[in-house]
């Protein structure tokens, strides 16, 4: 094998042994749970240290009881992400429990990076999510105990108790940190100018004015 044959094989294997030490390093540990307290990486957390680490890492009790639903909204939502729940870490699974009160809703909101299968356990709520593929599509149903719904992955989606009862409703990530975005705090809850906003949305810049009032904004 000539010189120039050795380098271009090197060139084209590079890629594939880079991937193959780098695959087989994630699967030399069995968990990795977060250290909140360390810096944060393109893959999650840093990890604790292993001789640091109980059982207690791997349980989390926060969705127990609900969340008060005394709010404007008249709904609340209790996470479980890395965040509350550090064994998820690297796991690629998140969760979390909504609550509502008749008449209560989560508002339009998206998880850039997850998608989000969600669980009714009581009640029943309405829920939907908007696709831009289907030119602005929305696909809403009205769910029952039992029933599960799915939003694909940073599509803009929400949640809505139409019933007469409290309902509650379990949702679970493929990310241990889903992230979130409320579109109305996104708009309204912040110092991005009523001007633009007007401009940017088309709604009238008296009522943008009274969101940003309401929601706590400014600009």
């Amino acid at each position: 094998m000539s010189s120039n044959q050795r380098f271009f094989l090197l060139i084209t294997l590079l890629p594939f042994t880079i991937l193959s030490f780098f695959s087989s390093t994630s699967l030399a540990v069995d968990f990795c749970v977060a250290d909140l307290n360390g810096y944060q990486t393109p893959s999650g957390y840093v990890c604790k240290n292993p001789a640091n680490v109980t059982a207690d890492d791997f349980v989390f009790s926060g969705l127990i009881t609900g969340a008060n639903t005394s709010n404007i909204n008249k709904a609340a939502a209790t996470p479980a992400t890395v965040q509350q729940f550090p064994g998820l870490n690297g796991l690629n699974l998140a969760a979390a429990r909504a609550d509502f009160a008749p008449g209560g809703a989560i508002p339009l909101h998206t998880h850039p990076y997850s998608s989000e299968m969600i669980y009714v356990v009581e009640g029943s709520v309405t829920a939907g999510f908007v696709s831009g593929i289907t030119s602005n599509k929305v696909y809403v149903k009205k769910l029952k105990k039992g029933e599960i719904m799915v939003f694909p992955q940073g599509l803009v989606h929400f949640q809505a108790n139409t019933g007469s009862e409290n309902a509650v409703v379990f949702a679970t990530f493929g990310n241990a940190d889903p992230g979130v975005q409320m579109i109305n705090a996104a708009l309204f809850g912040n110092d991005f100018s009523s001007f633009l906003v007007e401009k940017t949305t088309n709604i009238d810049q008296a009522e943008v004015r009274k969101l940003k009032k309401l929601l706590g904004g400014s600009g």
